[in-house]
């Protein structure tokens, strides 16, 4: 049986908008971002997803009550699903934090392994991410092709989504920025074990038996509405 799971990111912030450095501040969606949250719902809608799961920081809360009311299911916050916590550069402005740290933003973005001062690497954001999906398996047997949905942020999803497909982790950076409202989509099937195929445990590796027994393939990445809610 094929499972379907689609990772979501929130509608446009302030801080979006103004290339600010939000992390886990709880910053509210733009004007723009909630109809973007509505109308990814109303795009979403017709996949009948079972469940909706979302970060507990209000702009992917609310992302995730839009989509949950064109399907007429409640939300499910988790705090492991929050973007990574940035630490010191919270509330600092790309420039600011170029400025105050010369390419220390180039570093965190092509180093899974480091962390902005007082902050969490992506490393440990994959972690904590995936075992939310994870518990979501052991805990659903019947999941099946209509999808799961865990609406989040782009640098949880992006770390999620490398765990998930048990990459390395030096290949995480490969993915590139997901728009608002923007979405990725993965399937997993049922392992299968081949006896002349040795490989390595990986790192940020499945945290349950069932989650074990399955092969996660990446379906689509950085699907969007076309044309989009803030085209012209």
């Amino acid at each position: 049986m094929t499972r379907r799971l689609i990772l979501l990111r929130h509608g446009q912030t302030h801080y979006n908008a103004s290339l600010r450095m939000q992390g886990q501040l709880d910053t509210e969606l733009s004007e723009l971002g909630v109809r973007q949250a509505h109308a990814v719902g109303r795009a979403l809608a017709p996949r009948r997803p079972w469940t909706i799961l979302s970060s507990d920081l209000q702009r992917a809360h609310e992302t995730a009550k839009a989509l949950a009311s064109e399907v007429g299911l409640d939300v499910v916050t988790d705090p492991r699903l929050r973007e990574t916590n940035l630490g010191t550069w919270q509330g600092m402005s790309h420039s600011e934090v170029d400025e105050q740290w010369p390419g220390a933003r180039l570093r965190w973005r092509s180093s899974p392994r480091w962390s902005p001062p007082n902050g969490e690497s992506r490393i440990e954001v994959a972690r904590r991410t995936r075992e939310v999906v994870d518990e979501l398996v052991e805990s659903s047997p019947e999941w099946g092709e209509h999808p799961a949905v865990i609406v989040a942020h782009g640098g949880a999803i992006a770390a999620l989504t490398g765990a998930l497909l048990e990459l390395p982790v030096e290949h995480y950076p490969m993915f590139n920025g997901l728009g608002n409202t923007c979405w990725v989509q993965l399937s997993a099937h049922p392992r299968t074990a081949n006896p002349d195929e040795s490989h390595a445990e990986p790192e940020v590796a499945p945290t349950t038996d069932a989650a074990r027994a399955l092969l996660w393939r990446l379906d689509q990445w950085n699907a969007g509405i076309t044309p989009p809610v803030d085209a012209p």
